[in-house]
């Protein structure tokens, strides 16, 4: 891929993994944004917002290059569904969501740091979770510890066995990359991954 500098910013292994299945060069660089959302802002919009914060977090160490930031939000009927950081917290969060459907809406940044100029994308993944027992939540968490990740499940892992049913246009949406979307905005900068 000839032309600017290709930049990820996220130090999570999981778009990293994503964005190498591309064949692109690109580099990783720590955005260290506080992903609070804001009093009264709607999970889509902190996503959106996020994803931008995090491209413009590192732009001045990458003045020439495009920088992607992404940011997930998983939601349902006002609840928001963050990282849990911690055994209970994820327990929690599945007890919540077990036998519902869950939005993971996924916002995309792609930002030339050279005009400052930022293209975003939003991608809905809707989720429907079985019906947990309490066992079966714990011996998930146990066995997978997914406590960075929002909802508390790791659908590219041992999560597929908590969902019934996965609703989206791109699969690698929901890992955390919207890898359809991402081409797409590369296109609009004359960047071809073909």
């Amino acid at each position: 891929m000839p032309g600017k500098q290709l930049i990820l910013a996220s130090t999570s292994p999981f778009r990293r993994e994503l964005l190498t299945r591309l064949g692109v060069s690109f580099e990783s660089a720590d955005p260290a944004v506080d992903e609070t959302p804001l009093p009264g802002e709607a999970p889509e919009a902190s996503a959106l917002r996020l994803s931008e914060a995090k491209a413009r977090a590192v732009c001045a160490l990458f003045p020439d290059a495009l920088i992607i930031g992404s940011d997930q939000v998983a939601h349902r009927d006002g609840q928001v569904f963050g990282k849990p950081g911690s055994h209970a917290n994820a327990v929690r969060q599945l007890r919540a969501m077990r036998g519902r459907s869950v939005n993971f809406f996924t916002g995309l940044c792609l930002l030339d740091a050279n005009s400052g100029r930022a293209r975003l994308r939003g991608v809905n993944t809707v989720v429907s979770f079985r019906e947990l027992t309490d066992e079966e939540i714990e011996n998930y968490l146990r066995k997978e510890q997914p406590y960075n990740c929002a909802g508390s499940a790791k659908s590219e892992g041992l999560g597929i066995a908590l969902i019934a049913r996965i609703d989206g246009h791109d699969p690698n949406a929901l890992i955390g990359l919207p890898l359809i979307a991402l081409c797409d905005l590369l296109r609009e900068e004359n960047i071809s991954i073909l």
